[in-house]
């Protein structure tokens, strides 16, 4: 498939109509229509920039209610103790109580071994792509006429990355423990010295990979250490299992024997299995490039389809590099698209040099925004880019949706072609000008939307700033509201 590459956003020629979204202001005489309410228009389309502001105004004279409960149960409930916060607590404090019971009582180096490899396994098969997809078409398969909290309690499924980095930091703690009576029993010569070096550079490399993890370090060196230190760690894993099996078997047993009947053994086995399925869908494709503008371009992929609320990963370097980005699926058109913003290196150069070839990996996997279906009624936040994020369900119409878009010049960041098919999928959308207008409060904008359009709960796609806030502020509210924990 040929690459097709535009330096200009396509114009709409002038004979042409295009839908045109105009607001009606608090001070406007006609009674029957709600205020800010935004309606189509269609006129002719001569520079293809028509007014598409409108349906946020006199939102700053709306006043925002009280926050909920104290501010000390507030910060414990959204911030210190939020549903990922509470998954890794208690994942990590059951481990810590059984450790505690296990050192008072002694065990075997045999047995702790068996639950460091066990608490490996959860913290690796919670992330597998299959897995995540599997746990979010559960959770989300309530039906929209239960109750809102139930909806709104399984709508957390995003936040089970807790279990995932409990189980890690669990899997260190004990391989501590581990390494402490190994080294006790390599002095009784119960273990061998293979088994002691092995154990140790384990527990070198999971503390770098832990320290890594931290959001600060994982933003700047996640592929390196998942794609080399992580594939480094499983292969020791894997050395350490069999020389555990090895120095604690009976010694009339063979060690095939003794493999077939370890638990351990076949917990490695599944869990290299999961890290290696993505890498069993590497391909290099063939994409179509579009560019936006100088700081958009969008790609499209024909190589699988996806579900609204999904990511995949590209890659010009497979070994070194991987870039997540949301899927926009388009009802009855094959494959799916990303759009690129300028925000680093990477994306410039693909917005400069559009490819016609790219690698994936892997499928594509839920994300937030797999959360939409749940809600009868539903206020999807967008800032800048992150409309790539709420597209699809603006797309699939599958929810009553209301679009709060805010962006710089969306004509001239995103072209003609994707703006009008956003506003033609959602001609009731409010699309703020940022150019025009200043960057606005947020979360007072969001809240005036949401009671206005009558949602049951809010999802925004921003940076992580923005969306901590505008989640806070509205959660403290009771307002049900959803983003991005980058918790990975």
């Amino acid at each position: 498939m040929s690459s097709l590459v535009t330096s200009e956003p396509q114009q709409p020629r002038s004979d042409e109509t295009t839908p045109t979204l105009r607001s009606l202001s608090p001070k406007s005489s006609d009674d029957s229509l709600k205020l800010n309410q935004v309606i189509v228009m269609s006129k002719p389309v001569e520079d293809g920039l028509e007014d598409i502001d409108g349906g946020w105004e006199g939102y700053m004279d709306t006043p925002l209610p009280e926050k909920d409960q104290r501010k000390l149960v507030r910060n414990l409930r959204h911030h210190i103790l939020n549903i990922y916060r509470r998954l890794f607590s208690i994942v990590f404090l059951v481990n810590l109580g059984v450790l505690i019971d296990v050192a008072v009582r002694g065990a075997t180096a045999d047995y702790i071994g068996k639950v460091v490899i066990a608490n490996i396994f959860v913290s690796v098969l919670i992330r597998e792509e299959h897995i995540v997809n599997g746990l979010f078409f559960i959770f989300t398969a309530v039906p929209k006429s239960w109750p809102l909290w139930m909806r709104v309690f399984t709508a957390r499924v995003y936040s089970l990355g807790g279990i995932h980095s409990g189980s890690a930091v669990a899997a260190l703690m004990w391989l501590v423990y581990f390494t402490v009576q190994g080294s006790i029993d390599l002095r009784r010569r119960k273990a061998s010295i293979p088994l002691a070096v092995v154990t140790y550079v384990i527990l070198a490399f999971l503390l770098v990979i832990i320290t890594l993890a931290a959001p600060a370090w994982r933003r700047i060196h996640h592929d390196k250490f998942e794609m080399f230190i992580g594939w480094t760690v499983t292969g020791l894993v894997w050395a350490q299992v069999i020389l555990l099996i090895r120095d604690y078997k009976d010694p009339s047993v063979p060690l095939h024997v003794a493999m077939r009947h370890s638990a351990p053994f076949w917990l490695v086995v599944v869990l290299t299995a999961s890290i290696a399925s993505s890498w069993t869908h590497l391909r290099k494709v063939k994409v179509q490039s579009e560019v936006l503008s100088n700081h958009a371009v969008r790609i499209h992929y024909e190589y699988t389809s996806a579900i609204p609320g999904t990511f995949s990963r590209v890659s010009y370097s497979p070994l070194t590099e991987w870039h997540s980005f949301a899927t926009i699926s388009i009802p009855g058109k094959k494959g799916f698209d990303h759009i690129i913003s300028r925000v680093g290196d990477w994306t410039s150069k693909t917005i400069a040099n559009p490819p016609e070839e790219i690698w994936v990996r892997g499928v594509p996997t839920a994300g937030i925004m797999n959360v939409v279906p749940l809600f009868n009624r539903v206020v999807v936040v967008a800032t800048g880019s992150g409309i790539a994020s709420c597209a699809p369900h603006v797309y699939a119409k599958k929810t009553a949706i209301k679009l709060l878009w805010t962006s710089r010049n969306i004509r001239k960041t995103y072209g003609d072609r994707f703006a009008d098919s956003i506003m033609t999928a959602a001609p009731d959308a409010i699309i703020y000008d940022t150019d025009a207008h200043g960057k606005p409060d947020m979360v007072k904008l969001v809240h005036h939307v949401y009671k206005e359009f009558n949602a049951e709960a809010v999802c925004i796609i921003s940076n992580q700033p923005l969306t901590q806030k505008v989640v806070y502020g509205l959660m403290a509210r009771g307002v049900p509201a959803f983003g991005a924990i980058w918790d990975s």
